[in-house]
């Protein structure tokens, strides 16, 4: 959209506008709320997501919501790891199991580089069951104008704000708000994208190409917990192309969708009836009482946003990255695109950075965003691609009977069933891992541009699948690494260091020079850079048995300096490097911008009403 002067009369005044609260818009306004930003969020439907739809949860976006002062309500809530370790591939679910992988960094095979990986677990929450939680720590902090039932009609931006028309979706009644920015998290059909005509590359509707076509998602009550107790996971894999579904595991055991594709062209119309006698059969057990909750459709989509907005205007979730929802990586990155610009905000805000610091959003997240779109399709197309062919020794295509006897060949004491088993192994290493075991893409993705200075170091390597495998590195613009250290007599990590809307500066034994510089960034940015001393042995903070010495990648008397968002900003190798600190914070926030007139306190209150 082209930036133009407008002067309009508006009936509202918010710092900043929130379009859309899923996972995204929900984060952004929970981090805003805990740095005392006031700001509006508006909703066109009447609450939280009222369906599952997303549910895996991974470390990193644990880590988020544990600064953000609710994983404990998360975990109450949820299932923890170690009920969602198993991926079991049957022909139903009472039917006979053809094989088992491990999930989720759950299992025996991953468990350990998981749990040296963070201090948080995975765990397995529906998105109607996690977003309540996020939407009553919002209105506990008590600094948000949620409005539900409220949707962004349009809107106009200049060079000292944004002027939108808000539509009360029951009356029909519009009225104008006036907001430093907007930030547009509504979803895969965002009014915000369309409006910037934001350029996206990929396609919306694929599938076809690999015999997929529309997805059914039947959301049910049934207790399968005699079939699934034993093998605890949070999905359960039919490998039956005409008749099998997948089944997701909604709340243990008694709550599930089945999900199953369509042949392309072709769509899944039915009555009551007719949906309860597949589920029926897709379970195996006419036994068993279930009840439909609900019936969804969708289509794959493989599509991602090369730009993610300009000015005062910016998007994030699925308004930018859509995908198929294998890896579980959908709400986890768009959590993780409100958390990185919610700091960044603030400070604009306050008029202690430049417009330089928000355009870093889209150096950072788009990457990320793309990366994680061809990361599921990736996974989608090596499931459904090579499965069949390698695992099974069938072509898309084949009869019932084929299929029937690819199954009964994969438990053969003969040369084609030691093929079949081999074929599994190969899937399980080259398609199963970096869908289900990503540690690499979960926790180790790295900002190479936006918010960083670099330190002249060359990245570090992933010598295994990039996906994959994790680096513990301080390389700036990577995710600060997790050691377990003390303070007092308590265990923490050093994740908790940081966090909290500060920057923080970890330094050692002999870096007490670093608090001096601190000061001086003080003076000049009006920034606190909080220096935390660990040692090996005495102090506040300690690190006994050398776990942060290990990973810190400086000398004792040198200094990592971590954002607000727990990512590495820069990073010194000795104190000789302390001179530098107030120009690393200038260049990082972009100072020299900084347009300290319209800094928060100067920003008319919140109005939470309108005649």
């Amino acid at each position: 959209m082209n930036m133009s002067t407008v002067k309009a009369s508006y009936d509202l005044r918010t710092p900043v506008l929130i379009a859309g609260a899923g996972p995204a818009g929900l984060t952004l306004s929970l981090a805003l709320s805990r740095y005392g930003i006031p700001h509006m969020l508006l909703e066109m439907f009447p609450g939280a997501a009222h369906t599952p739809r997303a549910h895996i949860t991974n470390q990193r976006t644990m880590e988020i919501f544990r600064d953000l002062g609710i994983e404990e309500a998360i975990k109450a809530k949820a299932t923890p790891a170690d009920g969602m370790w198993s991926n079991a591939w049957i022909t139903t679910m009472a039917g006979t199991e053809i094989y088992r992988s491990e999930a989720w960094g759950a299992g025996e095979e991953h468990a350990a580089r998981y749990a040296q990986a963070s201090p948080c677990g995975m765990c397995n929450i529906p998105q109607n069951i996690m977003e309540p939680v996020l939407i009553e720590a919002i209105e506990a902090a008590g600094v948000a104008d949620l409005r539900f039932s409220h949707r962004l009609e349009s809107f106009v931006q200049d060079e000292e704000g944004v002027t939108a028309v808000v539509v009360e979706v029951q009356s029909g009644v519009s009225y104008r708000v006036r907001a430093d920015y907007l930030m547009g998290a509504d979803g895969a059909r965002s009014k915000v994208a369309e409006a910037l005509a934001l350029p996206f590359e990929g396609q919306m509707g694929v599938g076809g190409d690999a015999g997929i076509g529309e997805v059914v998602y039947v959301w049910f009550k049934g207790d399968l917990g005699k079939y699934c107790a034993h093998r605890p996971g949070a999905m359960f894999w039919s490998v039956d192309m005409y008749n099998g579904a997948t089944f997701v595991n909604v709340a243990p055991w008694d709550e599930w969708i089945a999900g199953w594709s369509m042949p392309p062209g072709t769509t899944f119309d039915a009555d009551q009836e007719t949906i309860l006698n597949r589920v029926r059969s897709v379970i195996g057990d006419n036994t068993v009482d279930i009840s439909i909750k609900g019936v969804s459709r969708w289509t794959m989509n493989k599509m991602w946003a090369t730009r993610y907005g300009e000015g005062r205007v910016w998007c994030m979730g699925d308004a930018v990255h859509r995908h198929p929802p294998m890896n579980g990586l959908g709400s986890n990155t768009s959590v993780a695109d409100g958390y990185n610009l919610a700091w960044k905000l603030k400070l604009l805000l306050e008029g202690k950075a430049g417009p330089e610091l928000l355009r870093s959003y889209e150096q950072e997240r788009q990457p990320i965003g793309e990366r994680i779109v061809n990361r599921a399709w990736d996974s989608a197309m090596g499931f459904w691609g090579r499965f069949y062919a390698e695992f099974l020794g069938i072509e898309p295509g084949a009869t019932p009977e084929q299929l029937q006897l690819a199954l009964l060949q994969l438990h053969e004491d003969s040369p084609e069933g030691d093929a079949r088993r081999a074929g599994f192994e190969r899937i399980k290493q080259e398609v199963l891992e970096p869908a289900f075991n990503a540690l690499g893409i979960e926790v180790g993705y790295r900002y190479r541009a936006g918010a960083r200075v670099d330190d002249g170091s060359a990245e570090p390597l992933v010598e295994g699948h990039p996906d994959v495998d994790y680096v513990p590195t301080t390389w700036p613009g990577a995710r600060l690494p997790h050691a377990w250290i003390e303070k007092g007599r308590r265990r923490i990590s050093t994740l908790d260091l940081v966090g909290r809307g500060q920057f923080v500066l970890l330094t050692g034994r002999g870096g007490g020079a670093w608090f001096e510089a601190a000061q001086a960034t003080l003076q000049s940015s009006g920034v606190l850079v909080n220096v935390i001393q660990i040692d090996s042995r005495f102090g506040a903070v300690r690190d006994p048995l050398g776990y942060w010495a290990r990973i810190r990648g400086t000398a004792a008397d040198g200094a990592v300096l971590v954002r607000p968002d727990g990512h590495v900003a820069w990073r010194a190798q000795s104190a000789a490097a302390v001179s530098e600190l107030p120009a690393v914070m200038a260049q990082l926030l972009d100072t020299e911008h900084a347009a300290a007139g319209e800094a928060l306190q100067q920003v008319p209150a919140l109005a939470l009403a309108h005649g």
